[in-house]
């Protein structure tokens, strides 16, 4: 394996001391499972808390630059989904959505947040539909960034191929080699180097039993679905130059959903990631939209 370049590690100094203003917390929940999150706690604010859930190569430390704007004035809260970080992994080898929606539910409930925005980026877009339909009580905005759609509805052999696919590549490569193969599609051509290294930091820091779950949640689920029966407010929004979850992929949840699809040019995946000021902006204004349906 190459030697990391030197101006790599820089920017990942830089990042990871960011990252240590909102240092890695856990919580044991009733049934006897750990969450690890982090959060910016408003400093008092009387504004709804927002809950941030990762995709599927990625973890809570991606949303530092989030962090450091969002909670000047709210709450704001990401978790490690389960099977990643310090966060118990769900007992289902091959899990659905309901079966993290479920584990979502109990953190919020021992963090005592009864209402909130819900942001999904990607795979965490599947688990945050899942919990608005069962939960809408509890969720005053539902943001997607990038959704990724799932497989659920797709032919048994499209979903075995997508499932070993993926699977394949983890165990062949690991954690850093599935950093540095796959990084580069997260981003569009116009990320900044900084922006590269992080997404590469927070992949290569996945764990392979947590990540093999996610790729079986991924394959057996169908937001569209999900979406179809949500009834609260919704946006939708993807960078003009995603390859993973491109603009028609999801402009066709957006229909689904009932709502417009917003496209931010010159941003890929992990559009807040690089793109930071125009995706920080869009929660931003959906939160505040947001704040008016603090009761049901």
């Amino acid at each position: 394996m190459s030697a990391v370049p030197s101006a790599t590690v820089d920017q990942n100094t830089t990042l990871e001391a960011r990252l240590a203003r909102f240092p890695a917390q856990q919580i044991w929940l009733a049934s006897q499972r750990a969450v690890s999150y982090r959060d910016a706690d408003g400093a008092g604010s009387e504004a709804l808390p927002v809950v941030m859930l990762h995709g599927i190569g990625s973890g809570a430390a991606s949303w530092v630059q989030q962090f450091e704007v969002l909670g000047e004035t709210r709450r704001v809260l990401a978790w490690d989904a389960p099977g990643y970080a310090a966060s118990t992994p769900v007992e289902a080898e091959s899990p659905v959505a309901s079966d993290y929606a479920t584990v979502l539910k109990a953190w919020l409930d021992a963090l005592g947040i009864e209402r909130c925005v819900l942001l999904g980026h990607s795979l965490g877009a599947i688990i945050a539909g899942a919990f608005a339909v069962t939960n809408p009580q509890r969720v005053a905005g539902l943001l997607l960034l990038s959704p990724a759609g799932g497989y659920g509805a797709s032919p048994a052999e499209v979903r075995e191929t997508k499932r070993d696919q993926r699977l394949t590549m983890l165990q062949e490569l690991g954690p850093q080699g599935l950093a540095e193969k796959r990084s580069t599609n997260m981003l569009s051509a116009h990320a900044s180097d900084e922006a590269r290294a992080w997404v590469r930091w927070n992949m290569s820091r996945v764990i392979p039993h947590g990540y093999a779950q996610a790729t079986h949640l991924l394959v057996n689920a169908d937001l569209a679905s999900d979406l179809a029966r949500h009834t609260g407010r919704i946006n939708i929004a993807v960078g003009a130059d995603d390859a993973i979850t491109p603009p028609e992929a999801c402009e066709r949840l957006a229909l689904a959903a009932g709502t417009t699809l917003q496209v931010v040019p010159r941003a890929g995946h992990a559009g807040y990631i690089e793109a930071p000021a125009a995706y920080t902006a869009i929660i931003d204004t959906f939160c505040r939209a947001s704040d008016g349906q603090r009761s049901q």
